[in-house]
C-alpha cells in the first residue's frame, strides 16, 4: 500500500510540475523566446501562453519598454588636440526579441563601444569651442549613427543626450577668465550707455527748463508791457477827460523840477525849452494871486509885487538867474 501512494504522490507533483511548465504569464511589455531542443521556435507576447513542457524552454525574457543607459565619461580628442571628457546617456528599446537575443550576444555593450567610437569620430572633426556650442547637433549625429546600426539588432534609438562635456582644468580656468572679462566689458559698456543717456536726459531737461523759462519771462514781459501801456492809457485818457488847463500843467511841471535836480550825482542837468511856455501860463497866476496879497494886507502898497516862490522850497524865492519872466 506504500508504495501505491508514494507513486501517486510522485505523479501529481510530475502533472503539477508540468501545468507549471505548460502555462507561461508574459507580462505586458513584455516578450519571451521559446526554444525547441535548442532551436528557436517562437516569440511569447504578453497574456498567458501554452508551451509543451519539458520540450520547449523559455530562454530569455526581453522588456519591450524604453530602456536608459547612462555611460561611464569617455575620453575624446577634438580637432585642436584637447582632451574632453563626455558623458552620454541612451534611450533605446527593443522593437525584435529574437533578433536582440541571438543577433547580438549583449546589445548593451555593443551600444556603449558603438557610441564610444562614433562620439570619438564626431568630435574629432570639431575644435572645443564648437564642441561646447554644438550638442544638439552632435545628438543628432551620434543618434542617426546608432539607429542605422542598431536596427538590424532589433534595438531602436530614440534620443542621444551629452550629460557634460569637461575640458581639461587649464581650458577652464582660461575660458573662466575670458567669461569674467566679457562680462567685465558688458557692465562697463552698459554703465556708459546709462551715463550717456543720463546726460541725454539732463541737457534736455535744462533745454526744455530754459525754454519754459524763456518763455515765461516773454509772456511777463509781454504782460508788464501790456499793463504799463494800460496805464499810460488810462493816464492819458483821464487827462483829456478832466480837460486841463495850462495853468494847472504849468504848476505840475514846476513841482517835477525839484525831483530832477535830487541825487549828489546831478551835477549837471538840462532845462527843457518847454519850460518857458510853462511860465509864462504861471506868471500870469501868480501876478493875480500877489495883486490879492496885497489888496488884503494894504502896508505894502499896490504897486508891491511879492517875488514868487516855488512850491515844495519852504517859500524861498527863486534865485536870481532862475526867477521866470513876468509878461
Amino acid at each position: 500500500m506504500a508504495p501505491i501512494i508514494i507513486v501517486l504522490i510522485i505523479l501529481v507533483v510530475l502533472v503539477f510540475i508540468a501545468l507549471i511548465k505548460t502555462i507561461q504569464v508574459i507580462p505586458q511589455a513584455s516578450a519571451a523566446i521559446v526554444e525547441r531542443f535548442g532551436r528557436y521556435t517562437r516569440t511569447l507576447n504578453a497574456g498567458l501562453n501554452i508551451v509543451v513542457p519539458f520540450i520547449d524552454t523559455i530562454r530569455n525574457r526581453i522588456d519591450l519598454r524604453e530602456q536608459v543607459v547612462p555611460f561611464p565619461p569617455q575620453p575624446v580628442i577634438t580637432q585642436d588636440n584637447l582632451v574632453v571628457n563626455i558623458d552620454t546617456v541612451i534611450y533605446y528599446q527593443v522593437t525584435d526579441a529574437r533578433a536582440a537575443t541571438y543577433e547580438v550576444a549583449s546589445y548593451i555593450q555593443a551600444i556603449e563601444q558603438l557610441t564610444v567610437t562614433t562620439l570619438r569620430n564626431i568630435i574629432g572633426g570639431m575644435d572645443l569651442e564648437r564642441t561646447l556650442t554644438s550638442r544638439e547637433e552632435i545628438n543628432a549625429a551620434l543618434r542617426g549613427v546608432l539607429d542605422e546600426a542598431t536596427g538590424k539588432w532589433g534595438i531602436r534609438v530614440n534620443r542621444v543626450e551629452l550629460k557634460a562635456i569637461e575640458p581639461p582644468t587649464s581650458i577652464q580656468d582660461s575660458m573662466e577668465k575670458q567669461m569674467r572679462a566679457d562680462r567685465d566689458k558688458r557692465a562697463a559698456i552698459l554703465q556708459a550707455e546709462g551715463v550717456r543717456q543720463s546726460e541725454i536726459l539732463r541737457a534736455e531737461g535744462e533745454k526744455q527748463s530754459a525754454i519754459l523759462r524763456a518763455e515765461g519771462e516773454a509772456k511777463a514781459a509781454a504782460l508788464r508791457a501790456e499793463g504799463e501801456a494800460q496805464a499810460i492809457r488810462t493816464v492819458f485818457e483821464s487827462i483829456h477827460a478832466g480837460d486841463p488847463d495850462q495853468k494847472l500843467l504849468s504848476y505840475q511841471y514846476l513841482q517835477m523840477l525839484p525831483k530832477i535836480a535830487e541825487g549828489d550825482a546831478n551835477k549837471l542837468w538840462i532845462v527843457p525849452s518847454e519850460i518857458g511856455d510853462a511860465l509864462k501860463g504861471l506868471s500870469g497866476a501868480v501876478g493875480n494871486f500877489g495883486g490879492g496879497l496885497g489888496n488884503l494886507g494894504g502896508g505894502g502898497g499896490s504897486d508891491a509885487k511879492a517875488a514868487p516862490t516855488p512850491p515844495g522850497t519852504g517859500g524861498k524865492p527863486f534865485p536870481r538867474e532862475q526867477r521866470p519872466p513876468i509878461d
